[in-house]
Order: C-alpha cells, then sequence, then structure tokens
C-alpha cells in the first residue's frame, strides 16, 4: 500500500532535512567511498569509464585483469583495440569502451604529460568524460567537493523531493544548493548508496529505510 504525503517545502527547509537525512544515513553505514577498485587516479578513470550501463561489482571483477595488461595511460595509448575489447568485453558496450579508453589515454598523455587533470574543466575535455565520471575522479581520486549523480542519486534525489528536475547537471546544481561543500562528496555518495542498496527502482525497501519519516515520495510505501 503507498503512503500519500504532499510537500513543497523551502529551501531551508529541505536544507535541514537533507542533513537530518544524512546524518540518519551515516548512523546506519560506515564511511563509504567509490565501490570500484583502483590505486591511482588513471585506474579510477578506467573503471568509471567501464561501469557505465555496468555495476561497479561486474568492473571489478574485469579490471585486476586488464590493469595488469595495462599499467599506465600510455600502454592504452597504444593498445589493439581487438586485444583491449577482448579484455573489457564482461562490461558490455565494449567497442565503445574501447575506443573511448584508447582516445582518452591519447589526450592525458599528450594534452597532461600522462597524468589524469584534476579539474572540471579539464576532465570534461577528455574523451568519454562527462561530469559524472569527472565528479567521481574529483571526489575520490582528488578529495575535491564533488557530487556524483547517477541513476541512484537522480532517483533518490527526485524521490525525496531535494529536486523537481531529471537532467543529471541541474540535480548535481540543486544538491549544490543544498549541502555545504564539505559535504558534496560524502553525501551524493550515501544518497548513491542508499539508492543502490534501499531505495530501489522497483521494489525499494521502505520496510527497512532509515530516513523514511523524512522522505515525502507519494510513492512510498505504508509500514
Amino acid at each position: 500500500m503507498k503512503a500519500t504525503t504532499a510537500h513543497h517545502g523551502s529551501a531551508q527547509s529541505d536544507t535541514r532535512r537533507l542533513a537530518r537525512m544524512l546524518r540518519a544515513l551515516r548512523a546506519t553505514e560506515p564511511a563509504r567511498k567509490v565501490e570500484l577498485d583502483y590505486r591511482t587516479p588513471w585506474e579510477l578513470l578506467v573503471a568509471t569509464i567501464l561501469s557505465a550501463q555496468c555495476t561497479d561489482q561486474r568492473v571489478n571483477q574485469v579490471t585486476p585483469a586488464l590493469f595488469r595488461r595495462y599499467r599506465h595511460p600510455q600502454d592504452y595509448a597504444g593498445a589493439d583495440s581487438a586485444e583491449l575489447e577482448a579484455l573489457i568485453r564482461p562490461t558490455g558496450f565494449f567497442k565503445t569502451k574501447a575506443k573511448n579508453l584508447i582516445h582518452c589515454a591519447k589526450a592525458v598523455v599528450e594534452t597532461f604529460h600522462g597524468q589524469v587533470p584534476d579539474t572540471m574543466e579539464a576532465l570534461t575535455e577528455l574523451p568519454g568524460v562527462g561530469r559524472k565520471t569527472a565528479n567521481v575522479l574529483l571526489g575520490n581520486a582528488f578529495d575535491k567537493p564533488a557530487i556524483v549523480v547517477d541513476t541512484h542519486v537522480k532517483r533518490v534525489a527526485g524521490r525525496l523531493h531535494l529536486t523537481c528536475h531529471t537532467d543529471p547537471d541541474k540535480v548535481e546544481m540543486d544538491l549544490q544548493r543544498l549541502l555545504p561543500e564539505e559535504e558534496w562528496t560524502d553525501g551524493s555518495q550515501r544518497l548513491l548508496l542508499h539508492g543502490r542498496y534501499v531505495c530501489l527502482a522497483r521494489a525499494p525497501k521502505c520496510g527497512s529505510c532509515p530516513i523514511y519519516t523524512d522522505c515525502h515520495w507519494e510513492g512510498k510505501l505504508t509500514r
């Protein structure tokens, strides 16, 4: 059975509500960063590109062999596309991803001397890198404030009435306004994990949701 709740909160009340919800999520979930395995900014960039339309778990199964075969951007820049495709095939869309990895590696080598850049502007100039991927890098590899908006964050932010937008860039801007900058990375990661494990797309686990009372989603299930 669905619970019905109408809500049109002010930005100030939404800011307080989001702070409360993040406190509740922190209490039930220890600090966790991105669930992709990596050792260097370049490895995180590769893993994030591979994670498009694919689970982090699947990517983590593929990257050990990939990272043994290709260690640096220079290796990917000169990679044989067929060999690279074979290694990343389980992640899906492997032809496009292989092409993006090779082009991205060439740009990192030629423009940034083999070092992954650490600004939004420079990262989004790389082939195959949009704001979401750039924010994953900024928040996790470079410890800079960054809000990652993936399908989970977009869904959860919408259900919690933290945004009325579906465009990821606009959702990101709305969350930036509601969160102190120092909480951008941790806050968006907690919303992401909440969407991945509790606030599921098809069968949300409202019965075990730690932020149930602060959730204003019209579709939430009554307890």
